[in-house]
């Protein structure tokens, strides 16, 4: 049992020896050891075994009938398959150069006739060790190279990878700045600019893309046809002029997946399109148009813009990753001619409320009442254009998570409209948490918003929570971001964009999810272009603008919120206004309230406090020379202009020939301008 347990774990011996006695011995001795032996009587039966069935080790005697064992080994060396098989040489010689001779053919080791079994079986036991040492060194060599063979054609192909992906950055990079370089430019555009700029705005994308022709389109209302609003053309190809109505039976298939089904159009070869669109292949075939994509603008239903471009010197591919890029654009455009329409509008409203300013002392009570209806809904007050339109912005962006920008000089309100934007949203059950940046020192701020730890400089006695982690799950409001130090702006823009940060003080990164809301009384924009506000930071708070016009800029708000803050104060006060002089309510329309909301809300506080009747008469502030300057100046001038006209007619105000006629206004108009310029008739 022993045995066969000891040939389970021994080797495959061959012994070559033409000398059957002493094969025989060797035989027997290794066969009791637990070795399998085979034999063989020449060189050429021990090679022939040898190929067949390799066996671990070979005692190979020098004598043979048909060649000497070196001549054996030397074969055995040149064979693959045999090569790394060790070799014992067993001999009567004992010469030294047998025993040269027997390691240069190849041989491990050298024994010698007489020999004792003790030392050959010491010798087979050595060099199968070691043989098998060589083999498992050998597969782990193998097994190591083939593993790093394959971690480097791996990290070849990561190499690759990065660089490919190290491209595409690159491009959606520029890109980026190319968006960031467009959309900064329609924060606070002029309506006279609007189209200027988005003419230039298409230009760099036809740049950008390398591409023949830009444009924005839109679909007519109550007709089924196309306008091209505005067109950025390459110089190789003729311009497409604007204006031109072009009928939607030219394109029926675009048409219906661009503003029915509000799906981007897009093609990299004419033949890509399906057979539904040969309507619009045809088309775009007699333009000379070879790749094209155009994107719906989704504001509103149904889609009233697209954005196209199109190649017509080459074919090429269309990265959808652009697409909502390029629909932010879109977006961005239809924003400016929207702002520029409503604009318009309200320049035509403004000349009306001048037509209205006489009836309101007579509509008094209406307003007290509209005031109550107001504060038990709103702290905001204001019925202009321009207010509704801020409220109504407040309201969209509201029931989102969207960071909000809102700018405005300082006293219009800002906070209130922050305040506002958070009840309305989901997170209202929160309170909203302030932070003015303009209030605190910038050795202070970073640990106010951030928090701190204990000893994380001198001073710092305790651990203090920053407002981010207050304001976790609800409203940050940051007033006067833009006295934020520069280098806190990256910190607040990991924030932004990760929702992480840590402590001063701890390595501990901390998570919050949090929407901002960030203000400003400085032109951003100018900031940024000046180096003292992060163009990133800039990008990621513009996500929605809000500008809030000065008071000086809706003067038909003032009487609304006069009695709102009459309201305020009679409580106060114990006091009760039934009426506001005519006289007062014109003074504080006609003042340019540098001050804007907070000042006119002090100016009425002051009159209440010093009325005892229960009509309010209020005084405005004198202005600097420097406020007052273009103001006066602007009033001299139009009460010379109506001086000169007066006595040129006699100082007959109505009629035929009239200074009425002659400056081209009402009677009444003219004669509560004249009251305000304080021109009266001079005796005879």
């Amino acid at each position: 049992m022993d045995n066969v347990q000891a040939k389970k774990v021994r080797g495959n011996l061959l012994i070559v020896d033409d000398d059957l006695s002493a094969r025989q011995t060797i035989e027997a001795f290794l066969d009791q050891e637990g070795y399998e032996v085979r034999c063989a009587p020449n060189g050429q039966t021990a090679l022939m075994f040898s190929q067949e069935d390799p066996p671990e080790l070979i005692l190979l005697d020098i004598r043979l009938p048909d060649m000497d064992g070196f001549e054996v080994c030397r074969r055995l060396k040149k064979d693959h398959r045999t090569r790394n098989i060790p070799v014992i040489f067993v001999s009567g010689l004992d010469e030294v150069a047998d025993k040269v001779k027997g390691f240069a053919a190849g041989g491990v080791d050298y024994v010698s006739k007489p020999f004792e079994a003790e030392e050959v079986l010491a010798r087979v036991k050595t060099h199968l060790t070691l043989q098998g040492l060589k083999n498992q060194l050998e597969q782990r060599v193998q097994e190591r190279t083939a593993a790093l063979v394959s971690a480097n054609e791996q990290l070849l192909t990561e190499i690759k990878q990065r660089e490919q992906a190290e491209k595409v950055l690159a491009e959606r990079l520029r890109f980026e700045e190319l968006l960031l370089s467009i959309s900064s430019r329609f924060v606070t555009i002029p309506p006279d600019r609007v189209d200027s700029e988005i003419d230039r705005g298409l230009r760099q994308i036809l740049e950008y893309f390398q591409v023949d022709r830009c444009g924005l389109v839109q679909s007519l209302p109550g007709k089924t046809s196309w306008q091209i609003t505005h067109v950025a053309n390459s110089d190789d190809f003729p311009p497409v002029p604007t204006g031109v109505e072009l009928p939607m039976s030219s394109n029926p298939w675009s048409y219906e997946k661009l503003i029915l089904k509000r799906e981007v159009v897009a093609y990299s070869r004419l033949d890509d399109l399906p057979p539904e669109a040969n309507v619009d292949k045809q088309t775009w075939a007699e333009s000379g148009i070879r790749s094209n994509v155009s994107i719906p603008i989704l504001i509103g239903e149904p889609v009233v813009h697209v954005i196209s471009i199109y190649s017509m010197k080459s074919e090429r591919v269309w990265p959808k990753e652009f697409f909502p890029r390029l629909q932010i654009v879109g977006e961005i455009f239809v924003n400016a001619l929207e702002r520029k329409q409503m604009e318009q509008q309200l320049r035509v409203n403004l000349r009306e409320i001048e037509n209205l300013k006489q009836r309101l002392e007579r509509e008094n009570i209406y307003l007290q009442e509209e005031v109550r209806l107001l504060v038990e809904h709103t702290e905001i007050v204001g019925e202009s254009l321009a207010m509704k339109k801020v409220l109504s912005q407040a309201e969209q962006v509201a029931r989102t998570d969207s960071t909000v920008l809102i700018q405005g000089e300082t006293g219009t309100g800002k906070e209130l409209l922050a305040r506002a934007i958070h009840n309305m949203s989901a997170r209202k059950d929160r309170p909203l948490v302030t932070v003015n940046c303009a209030s605190l020192p910038p050795t202070l701020i970073e640990s106010e918003l951030f928090g701190r730890e204990r000893g994380a400089y001198t001073g710092a006695l305790t651990k203090m929570v920053g407002r981010f982690e207050i304001a976790d799950g609800s409203t940050l409001f940051l007033d006067e971001i833009g006295e934020l130090p520069l280098e806190l702006q990256s910190k607040l823009l990991r924030v932004l964009e990760e929702g992480n940060f840590e402590r001063l003080g701890s390595t501990k990164t901390l998570h919050v999810n949090v929407r901002i809301i960030a203000a400003t009384n400085r032109d951003i924009e100018h900031e940024v272009r000046d180096g003292r506000f992060r163009k990133d930071l800039f990008y990621r708070l513009n996500v929605f603008p809000i500008m809030i016009p000065p008071l000086r800029e809706r003067p038909g708000d003032i009487p609304l919120m006069v009695w709102a803050f009459v309201s305020e104060f009679q409580k106060r006060m114990g006091k009760e206004i039934e009426t506001i002089s005519k006289k007062s309510m014109e003074t504080l329309q006609s003042y340019s309230w540098p001050g804007n909301v907070r000042e006119l809300r002090n100016v009425i506080e002051h009159a209440m406090i010093l009325i005892k009747s229960k009509t309010l008469v209020v005084h405005v502030p004198k202005l600097r020379s420097s406020e007052a300057g273009a103001t006066r100046n602007l009033e001299d001038m139009e009460r010379g202009h109506i001086m000169a006209v007066l006595e040129r007619v006699g100082w007959r105000v109505a009629g035929k020939g009239g200074a009425a006629e002659a400056v081209g206004l009402k009677r009444s108009t003219l004669i509560s301008k004249m009251k305000k310029l304080g021109i009266y008739r001079p005796a005879s």
